[in-house]
């Protein structure tokens, strides 16, 4: 091939200079055959060619990339120049080239002078150093190319057309035309507007435009000895393809307020005037363009678009998604459809975004804060490549094309046409495929942000209200204090930082969804604490504007739970947790002492240690919260994560408390009450008995005898002791995480004993002083922390305890009874209502819990399922051991269940403990709302609860006091109480309140 081009040239080169520049070309081979067919053809060729240096450069690269443009040089080699020239490309001179010609000499002028202008336009793209960096230019340039075509055209069509003059005709581009964004060739999508002439009938203009309009499109897709330049497609025109080609401007003003649909809104927002009458243009886009930007707040608007890019998706053939650059799963239409969505949703409130060029409108989006800064960068990375594919693949033929081609010689060409080297055909799929993933990953995220379908809501007027507008709104949606919120807003919105200017974007949805909180006002309060907290942070409002309905749930959260609130004020980065894929599923047991060993073991200092371990939980709470306020926890799961969290705490606690001491003694924290049942809320205590022994070996295997002891060396117990100590210092005091409450009454002499005891002194206690209330005390004994064989030997200790082999006697149920009928006289707060206390009331946990330890000191000793810390547990073994009717039991377990969930609803709501159903109808309703239950139904909670209560204390008083008993069905010994104990002798020591 290089001698040919040698026998060609009239004049002598420097072949190694020429094999070099060939190598440079995107296809050297192509390069070099077009080099010698044009020399053959035309010798004068030989002036650009024979020359080395940058114009026989920009010539190689255009005949090494486009076979269409290298037969058009060889047939007109005067436009080599253009070419090697460097010379810009100048639109006008295409309509210039026609001004004087009609017919079939001015169409193929018309492509003669197009081909010439594509020449330059090519030559300067091929020679850019980065390709990527000029796309918008040549897309540009393209697309005003293709305007001065329909402009010439257009002239050439006033000349076909008789009485052309009675018609004013404008073309209007649409798609990448309008939005001056072109490929090398496309169809040019138009729509056609046609105005009388003065003094002429509407009609005869009609007729006259039409014919006009039929003939540009005609001159630019007919064959000629000069090829052809594209269809032009008015299938965007009103009612499409069925309707009219000509318009007038009353005709379109109609059909677009009366019966233009979402997405023919959307195609408009890159109309612009190309061709033709210019005024005519003005008027019609003065009436499209404020319908466009309302369009956004259409019924369904956003559903619609979403619909759309599905639907065209789905219609891509199976057979060739997987190559398409422009339809496929993260190819240009998914860039194109997620900016236009963002741009006609925001766009009708900010002038900014009101562009029809894809790259100007998502930097607008960055620079409003619509759109995150990296995520912008990546598309808009991610589009130039694409597009830039989509061109070079389209310059090889001049052919249409949104596909990547198969052919490893055509993929070679294409990578090295865009810069790769070596394995050029495997690098350019690779870039390809990693660009397509990103832009499916952000697609999806911006696409189908809730957030978008929220804003799309609003009216345009309520997203401009002033300031006593906004007041007026603010009370009708339920704030309580309009001018406070008001500050507040003007706290979060006021001046030019994208800080800002993304709260103006997320506050005017967010108010809503504050609203359809209790409290609306404590939520936008919140808001502001935590947003001035994390101002800073970039991922913060980031979240809230990307991340699936993040901002609604902070919203529901801030103002329905004061208790979520204090713990997002004590813990700001925990909001992170709405953001992750994974944040509303409670952390597992293992996972969490992963989690706790790790914040421990980074510090020396114990009190640094203690700080490290609050931390972790102050972030598991608000994990818990957050999953039970807006996901879907169960108030099982709830419990157990609770109880999950809290004994994995603990052990990390014991664990720090326990350095220095861990070879000398064996330690551990013993779970009581609903601690050791799994059954923790939200501001339970934790039950809790602590207990060592003396090790015989150390850590290291060694005898402890063996070790140096000093003479004041600490006793075991008095290490115990100070171990506890440091413990219960650790987790006291203000901190990330509210404070857990270690309450140890319930061990051997309640508070007159020691707070640690030895092993063998707990044994020996139970073996000699041990009281009845204890053994019951120890149905929800656990060990949740310490040495695990410690925790099998004590669990053996107290087994015999809490399940006697003989049972419960006549005389240990009447002591039970009681101490029960104490404890209702006694405990019941001052002014508390018997009726409506969830713990202590009629029919309240404690009823619940009593009736089954009964059962279990009773009957655990020959029934297995009852050997459970759980009530839940306890009660489900005695059904199914016939103990306890399964109705009954379900009026039980309905019982114990509302109480739990009305007093850690109430703490949600309130912030601290609620022990009764609130009397207040704010608080009711907002517990309500935390229960999921319809608004307005807060002020049936406190019937609904005495309902309850009083089926389950009408349970209890049959069963536990012996009142209407149906025999040996209720476990308790039959009608009379246990072994023939009377009714009326069993009241007598146990006065009762009847519901």
């Amino acid at each position: 091939m290089i001698g040919a081009i040698l026998e060609a040239l009239p004049v002598r080169v420097d072949v190694d200079q020429l094999v070099a520049d060939l190598g440079s070309v995107a296809d050297p081979d192509q390069a070099a055959l077009a080099m010698v067919r044009l020399l053959e053809s035309d010798a004068g060729s030989a002036a650009v060619l024979a020359e080395p240096g940058e114009p026989r450069l920009r010539a190689l690269r255009v005949l090494g990339a486009s076979t269409a443009l290298a037969d058009h040089l060889i047939k007109h080699p005067e436009h080599l120049g253009d070419a090697a020239g460097g010379a810009d490309h100048e639109p006008g001179a295409v309509v210039d080239a026609v001004r004087d010609l009609s017919g079939r000499a001015g169409a193929e002028a018309l492509r003669v002078a197009y081909r010439r202008q594509i020449v330059r336009i090519a030559a300067a793209d091929l020679s850019a150093q980065d390709p990527l960096e000029v796309l918008p230019q040549v897309a540009a340039a393209l697309a005003d190319l293709a305007s001065a075509a329909i402009q010439g055209a257009l002239l050439l069509a006033h000349a076909q057309v008789g009485d052309s003059d009675q018609a004013r005709v404008t073309v209007v581009g649409m798609g990448k035309c309008g939005g001056r964004e072109l490929n090398y060739i496309s169809d040019v999508d138009v729509i056609f507007l046609a105005a009388p002439a003065p003094g002429v009938d509407d009609a005869a203009s009609m007729k006259v435009a039409t014919h006009i309009a039929t003939a540009v499109m005609r001159i630019c897709a007919e064959a000629t000895a000069e090829g052809s330049l594209w269809p032009v497609d008015a299938a965007l025109r009103p009612e499409g393809k069925n309707g009219p080609l000509v318009r007038s401007l009353a005709s379109h003003r109609e059909y677009y307020q009366r019966w233009a649909k979402n997405w023919e809104f959307q195609a408009l927002l890159k109309a612009r005037v190309i061709a033709g009458d210019e005024d005519l243009g003005a008027e019609w886009l003065d009436i499209v363009q404020p319908l466009v930007w309302d369009a956004g707040s259409r019924e369904g608007f956003v559903d619609d678009v979403q619909a759309m890019r599905r639907r065209v998706e789905e219609n891509v053939p199976a057979a060739s998604s997987d190559h398409q650059i422009k339809l496929g799963p993260g190819g240009l239409r998914d860039i194109e459809f997620s900016v236009q969505l963002l741009q006609m949703v925001h766009g009708r409130a900010d002038d900014r975004l009101r562009s029809g060029t894809t790259l100007e409108a998502l930097r607008a989006l960055r620079d409003g804060g619509y759109v995150g800064r990296e995520d912008a960068a990546a598309l808009d990375r991610a589009y130039r490549l694409l597009r830039s594919l989509e061109h070079r693949i389209q310059l090889a033929k001049l052919r249409r094309s949104h596909m990547m081609p198969a052919d490893e010689r055509d993929l070679r060409q294409l990578g090295r046409s865009l810069g790769e080297r070596g394995e050029a055909a495997r690098n350019i799929v690779q870039r390809w495929r990693a660009e397509q993933r990103e832009v499916r990953r952000l697609h999806e995220r911006l696409f189908y942000r809730p957030l978008l379908a929220a804003v799309a809501k609003l009216s345009s007027h309520t997203l401009r209200l002033s300031p006593q507008q906004a007041r007026t709104r603010l009370s009708a949606l339920g704030y309580r204090d309009p001018a406070g919120a008001m500050r507040h807003l003007e706290a979060l919105t006021d001046g030019v930082s994208r800080r800002a200017t993304i709260q103006r974007t997320l506050l005017p949805v967010m108010l809503s969804w504050f609203a359809e909180g209790a409290d609306p006002d404590a939520g936008l309060l919140a808001f502001r604490q935590i947003s001035e907290t994390l101002g800073t942070k970039h991922w913060y409002l980031a979240m809230l504007r990307d991340e699936g309905s993040a901002a609604q749930r902070l919203a529901m959260i801030l103002s329905s739970s004061r208790y979520a609130v204090d713990l997002l004020i004590r813990s700001p980065e925990s909001v992170a947790l709405l953001g992750d894929p994974s944040g509303l599923v409670p952390t597992t047991r293992d996972q969490l002492q992963a989690r706790f060993t790790a914040a421990q073991t980074r510090h020396e200092e114990p009190s640094d240690a203690f700080a490290s371990v609050r931390a972790v939980r102050a972030k598991e709470l608000v994990r818990i919260v957050i999953a039970d306020l807006v996901g879907d926890l169960s108030d099982v799961e709830v419990r157990k994560a609770l109880t999950d969290l809290t004994d994995a705490y603990l052990d990390a606690a014991l664990s720090i408390a326990m350095r220095g001491a861990e070879d000398w003694i064996d330690t551990i924290i013993i779970g009581m009450g609903r601690l050791g049942g799994r059954e923790l809320g939200y501001v339970s205590d934790a039950d809790v008995m602590f207990c060592y022994r003396p090790r015989t070996v150390g850590t290291d295997g060694a005898p402890v005898a063996q070790k140096p002891l000093d003479d004041d060396a600490p006793s075991p117990g008095q290490r115990a002791a100070d171990a506890m100590t440091t413990l219960r210092k650790g987790l006291s005091g203000h901190g990330p995480d509210p404070t857990l409450e270690l309450d140890a009454d319930l061990r051997p002499e309640g508070r007159s004993g020691p707070l640690v005891r030895s092993f063998d002194s707990y044994r020996s206690y139970y073996a000699r002083w041990s009281a009845g209330w204890e053994a019951q005390a120890l149905l929800r004994a656990r060990v949740v922390a310490g040495e695990s064989g410690l925790a099998e030997d004590f669990t053996e200790l107290i087994n015999p305890l809490r399940w006697p082999k003989k049972g419960l006697d006549d005389q240990g149920m009447r002591e039970i009874r009681k101490l029960k009928a104490r404890m209702e006289a006694e405990r019941l707060p001052r002014g508390a209502d018997p009726r409506t206390h969830f713990k202590l009331g009629l029919g309240g946990l404690s009823d619940v819990e009593w009736v089954v330890q009964t059962l279990q000191l009773k009957h655990a000793h020959r029934v297995p399922a009852l050997r459970t810390t759980s009530t839940q547990s306890a009660l489900d073994g005695a059904v199914h051991a016939d103990l306890l009717a399964r109705s009954d039991a379900q009026t039980l377990s309905s019982a114990w269940t509302l109480a739990s969930r009305l007093r850690d609803a109430g703490v949600l709501w309130r912030g601290r403990p609620v022990d009764s159903v609130p009397s207040d109808h704010r608080d009711a309703e907002g517990i309500s709302l935390i229960l999921r239950r319809p608004r307005g139904s807060g002020g049936g909670l406190a019937q609904e609860w005495r309902q309850c209560a009083r089926r389950c204390r009408f349970v209890v008083e049959r069963l536990f006091y012996g009142e209407g008993g149906t025999g040996s069905s209720t476990g308790f010994g039959g009608p009379t109480g246990p072994a023939g104990t009377s009714a009326t002798s069993t009241r007598r020591g146990a006065p009762r309140r009847r519901p």
